[in-house]
């Protein structure tokens, strides 16, 4: 199966990357450009061909080394290989 992680920064947390973006689009002329956050997108396959299992999979992956669920929040999307 292949499964679509997007990871993204937490609300309140701060994003001094997304800040950085942010003031580099204005310095290019992209006026209007606010609140920008920035995030992390995990695409990857697994063996696995029973939709729960691979869904328990890929939670413990997230929970244990893709996010840091302090500050991050995650979703995924599975879909069959």
């Amino acid at each position: 199966m292949k499964a679509r992680i997007t990871i993204t920064l937490k609300s309140g947390v701060l994003d001094p990357q997304g800040k950085a973006i942010a003031n580099a689009l204005g310095a290019l002329g992209f006026d209007g450009v606010e609140g920008v956050r920035q995030g992390k997108y995990v695409e990857l396959d697994i063996d696995e061909s029973d939709p729960g299992r691979a869904r328990d999979q890929i939670e413990r992956m997230c929970e244990q080394l893709l996010a840091n669920t302090v500050i991050e929040n995650y979703q995924f999307e599975l879909e069959a290989a």
